[in-house]
């Protein structure tokens, strides 16, 4: 399921327009976005939850040339975690 395909079902389930279900959606990523930024996480109960987690710079191999070796700087790494509630209804 894409983007446009998503707006339709919410806007269909919500009776919603599209354009409302567009700028509901758009206003759910920026606010995880931003809270994801600023380190903390965003906890919704059956859902899921939505955290950063930091990795460590490491070494790896580069795939063009195996014996190049190559520093992978250190990062953040967004990271979602699935709820009971979900994990139950996609296992059906």
């Amino acid at each position: 399921m894409n983007k446009a395909e998503l707006l339709s079902k919410m806007a269909e389930k919500s009776q919603l327009t599209k354009v409302e279900s567009e700028r509901a959606l758009n206003a759910f990523i920026e606010t995880v976005t931003e809270t994801l930024a600023d380190g903390e996480k965003v906890q919704l109960v059956g859902f899921g939850t939505f955290e950063s987690r930091a990795r460590k710079a490491r070494e790896g191999r580069n795939p063009r040339n195996p014996e190049e070796v190559i520093k992978i700087p250190a990062s953040n790494a967004p990271v979602f975690k699935a709820g009971k509630s979900l994990k139950e209804a996609v296992n059906k």
